[in-house]
Parts: structure tokens; C-alpha cells; sequence
């Protein structure tokens, strides 16, 4: 079992930043994907950002070159930075991580809200 804990949401103004936190313990895999997940009110879920053990990175296409996604490997944590804020990034925010090899065993944190005013 794996167990996440994301911090760092908030209540920011737009154009502003934040930095999300997720760390991750118990059994934590040698060579994992972290993630960050999230889902606006009446929205789907949508993956924002993923980050190998390897360091390779990909993101949503909304938050290119706004969001930036990092991980210590020595801390098991993953870290989300998150500038030039939009209303529309306005969500709650999960971080995910998952098994690079089978079985690919996957697992979610409780979330963080993250809220954008106009």
C-alpha cells in the first residue's frame, strides 16, 4: 500500500501561484509515475501533468508553459508549480502514482482544492 498527501492548495488571485505538495510513503515503488490529477465542479477529470522516475515530463495542453511538474525521489515527494493562474484552473487537484513495471499498481491521494478568483 502506498499512501499520498497532497498540500499546498488555496484560495489564490489570478495571475498568481502556487506550489502543490504530495508525499508519497509506505510501500513506494523503486520506479514510479507521479502525477497530478484534477476535477472542476460538474467537470471530468482530467490529467494535468506527469513526471517518470526517469524525469520525463508531460503536461495538459491549458497549462503549458505555466505548470511545472518536480519530484525528489530522495523525499518521495512530486511537487506541482503552478504560475499565471486562471479562474478556469480552479479545481480540486490529486496526486497520483503508479508502477512503471506489471503490475502498474496505482494509487490516489484525497485531493486539494485549489481556487482561482478572477
Amino acid at each position: 500500500q502506498v499512501q499520498l498527501v497532497e498540500s499546498g492548495g488555496g484560495l489564490v488571485q489570478a495571475g498568481g501561484s502556487l506550489r502543490l505538495s504530495c508525499v508519497a510513503s509506505g510501500t513506494v515503488f523503486s520506479r514510479n509515475l507521479f502525477g497530478y490529477y484534477r476535477q472542476a465542479p460538474g467537470k471530468q477529470r482530467e490529467l494535468v501533468a506527469t513526471i517518470t522516475s526517469a524525469g520525463s515530463t508531460n503536461y495538459l495542453d491549458s497549462v503549458k508553459g505555466r505548470f511545472t511538474i518536480s519530484r525528489d525521489n530522495a523525499k518521495n515527494t512530486v511537487y506541482l508549480q503552478m504560475s499565471s493562474l486562471k479562474p478556469e484552473d480552479t479545481a480540486e487537484y490529486y496526486c497520483h502514482i503508479q508502477n512503471e513495471y506489471p503490475p502498474y499498481l496505482s494509487y490516489g491521494g484525497k485531493g486539494t482544492l485549489v481556487t482561482v478568483s478572477s
